[in-house]
């Protein structure tokens, strides 16, 4: 226990040490001291000489929180967010996540049953696949290496630069800005990925002279198969695989293969597009 002299107007406050804390949190010393190393959960008091961790009763309930949101497999990165915020926005943060979290549990549901389907030698058609014309076009473009975890940022960085200077919007889906995995994108794979923004060809070249952080390249006209995917902009590595297993499986079926300008994903926000636009999502691959 301690405390302050009678009279001023600080109320007593317990402290416990950390095994103590430990023992009554159900976390073990190690959580805490790697909490306490990501400002997750600090000692309320740190003894100078002995370097002994104390901690206050009006903690345990933080502790109890950082404990449940890591069972539900919260980030350690994105716990500091939720802690951060009131307790209504962090509610919508957590609500967020786990829908997340169940998207990503689906895609990988259908994935293990088309897997299941085709060892047992058995056809399963999980999407329509359709062909469509797409022009030649003149892109912008900003190409990186990067893992499953760096390709929200590296998404989030390239819409930054077109939102800065912006640019007039296309027709159509040969004018949506599109994502090319040129590789799989996983925990232990970098892509690399490349994202494109369609511009206009007879203003290409003044348009890339105001992006000198973007490449411009031509693209030729091809005929691509795509899946519609509906509303959205989040693919899951689970939905990569499968629709790009779809694809291929429906191209062998008919001798069409997939040319080597990497699967894309498009992705096209319906007029007139807002801050609070959701663009439909389609997957796609170029035919040799």
């Amino acid at each position: 226990m301690t405390g302050h002299p009678p009279g001023t107007r600080e109320s007593i406050v317990e402290l416990m040490s950390i095994g103590e804390f430990a023992r009554r949190s159900r976390l073990s010393q190690k959580a805490l001291h790697l909490y306490d190393e990501l400002g997750l959960l600090s000692p309320a008091r740190v003894d100078s000489d002995s370097g002994y961790r104390f901690y206050e009763t009006g903690q345990l309930e933080q502790a109890r929180l950082v404990a449940m949101l890591r069972e539900i497999g919260l980030p350690l990165a994105e716990i500091s967010v939720v802690l951060a915020l009131e307790p209504q926005a962090a509610a919508r943060q957590i609500a967020a996540y786990w829908s997340g979290v169940e998207r990503e549990h689906g895609a990988r549901r259908d994935l293990a049953g088309y897997v299941v389907k085709s060892l047992n030698g058995k056809r399963s058609v999980m999407y329509e696949v359709a062909i469509r014309e797409i022009p030649t076009r003149s892109v912008l473009c900003l190409k990186r290496n990067v893992n499953q975890q760096g390709a929200w940022a590296f998404g989030k960085e390239f819409v930054a630069i077109l939102r800065n200077r912006p640019l007039s919007q296309m027709e159509g889906v040969a004018g949506a800005a599109f994502c090319i995995y040129h590789g799989e994108v996983s925990d232990d794979s970098d892509g690399p990925i490349e994202w494109c923004r369609p511009v206009p060809g007879d203003q290409a070249n003044e348009l890339a002279a105001g992006f000198p952080e973007l490449s411009l390249r031509t693209e030729a006209a091809h005929e691509e198969a795509f899946v519609h995917l509906g509303e959205g902009n989040q693919i899951s590595l689970a939905q990569w695989q499968l629709v790009s297993e779809v694809l291929r499986a429906w191209g062998t079926e008919r001798g069409r293969q997939p040319s080597d300008l990497g699967v894309r994903v498009s992705f096209l926000a319906p007029s007139p597009v807002t801050p609070e636009s959701v663009p439909d999502c389609d997957f796609a691959v170029p035919l040799a």
